[in-house]
């Protein structure tokens, strides 16, 4: 399989159109080359490549900063001498100056194929900032590693944030070439130059790897939780955890694979997940174990956990439905514990007034269906199903592979 980098790299009719052109660069350290070349300095060596300005997301052009809401200052390249522009910083858009340092941006950003995932936010913020100032964007496109299958419900309008940049799923089944063109459909934005050079050989739908070409690609940190293939695969269900006050594993080496508290039992959280929703469980297996983080939540603290296993002979593509996963794992521990204090109460993301898992989700939906004791499994169904059947829909106008 080869990325869009790789085939920009090896194709010179690929990039004729970049010649005599200021080319700027959005990429973090999982932009890199089969060899693991990081893309500024494969590109930086190309004849014809004028590279005038680079951009780092959230976590930064390095990956350096752990946690979210951790902001990265603007620097200068030290190798290349190229202003490097921070969209997690003072900023979350490119800024009018910004835009003025390039000519065509080229995006290379490993996603991890779900909606809080912010990478896809500074997507949107980037072809906003091109439409209205002219400028020519490029996908240099990667695979979604969670693959196709979607889940979750729809943001619903006036919920949009930097973790929510538009009405779709939480689990997109998209790469991030697609969802490009997708937004500029959606929101009517008038890029004047959109490409995507798409990848050759990525193959969704077969194992063992399904959305990761596994034995194929080193896999490289987009983020610093973001370890490894497991964990894309859970993410779309373990990242509601940032909403709760169970720990989602920072602070481990399987973050966002597990989740725990000090003070539940693991063993009976997963005999009531398995009472309540058995459906929802299928295609992985739940293992109890004990954790203590060496920081963030319940730092220090000896955790009864529950680890998500999706590798190996446990994993079914087409039955993990991590989600409706995670959200068992909420209702079992409301229903054991009812008066848990499960939901953390801040600015996440800096979206002030609303409780952290409403954002995480794009509405209330969820977090109303785990705190009523009456509300079944088959309840959510119903409000979850007709939403992914409408997005499976409404992306394949957009679908490349």
């Amino acid at each position: 399989m080869k990325t869009g980098l790789d085939r920009l790299l090896s194709d010179p009719a690929l990039r004729a159109d970049l010649e005599g052109r200021r080319v700027a660069l959005l990429a973090h350290p999982a932009s890199a080359t089969e060899d693991l070349t990081h893309a500024v300095d494969a590109l930086a060596a190309l004849p014809g490549i004028r590279l005038t300005a680079a951009f780092g997301p959230q976590h930064g052009m390095k990956g350096d900063l752990q946690d979210n809401m951790m902001e990265s200052p603007d620097e200068t390249d030290p190798v290349h001498g190229i202003p490097v522009f921070s969209l997690y910083g003072e900023v979350r858009r490119p800024t009018d100056a910004s835009m003025q340092t390039f000519d065509v941006i080229l995006i290379d950003l490993q996603d991890v194929g779900c909606r809080i995932y912010t990478f896809i936010t500074t997507l949107l913020y980037v072809l906003e900032a091109a439409a209205e100032h002219h400028k020519a964007v490029w996908v240099l496109d990667r695979p979604n590693p969670a693959g196709r299958p979607v889940e979750g419900t729809t943001l619903r309008p006036g919920w949009e944030s930097f973790v929510g940049a538009g009405p779709m799923p939480m689990r997109h089944g998209m790469t991030l070439g697609e969802l490009g063109h997708w937004f500029i459909d959606h929101f009517k934005l008038d890029v004047p130059e959109y490409k995507v050079v798409e990848m050759e050989g990525w193959a969704p739908d077969f194992g063992p790897g399904f959305g990761w070409p596994l034995n194929e690609r080193s896999w490289v940190n987009p983020s610093p939780n973001a370890p490894n293939v497991s964990m894309t695969r859970a993410y779309a269900g373990t990242v509601m955890l940032e909403g709760a006050t169970l720990s989602e594993g920072r602070g481990t080496t399987r973050p966002l694979e597990l989740f725990g508290a000090p003070d539940i039992d693991a063993r009976a959280v997963i005999a009531e997940m398995q009472r309540i929703a058995p459906d929802w469980l299928k295609g992985c297996i739940l293992r109890d174990c004990w954790f203590q983080p060496t920081f963030h939540k319940h730092v220090g603290q000896l955790c009864s956990g529950v680890q998500i296993h999706v590798d190996g002979p446990f994993y079914d593509h087409d039955a993990f439905r991590p989600w409706r996963v995670q959200a068992a794992g909420f209702k079992a521990i409301r229903n054991l514990y009812p008066d848990y204090d499960l939901w953390r109460d801040f600015p996440y993301e800096y979206a002030f007034g609303k409780l952290p898992i409403d954002v995480i989700n794009g509405s209330p939906i969820l977090r109303e269906w785990v705190d009523d004791r009456s509300a079944t499994a088959a309840d959510l169904d119903a409000l979850a199903t007709p939403d992914e059947a409408a997005w499976v829909e409404t992306r394949k106008p957009f679908l490349l592979y």
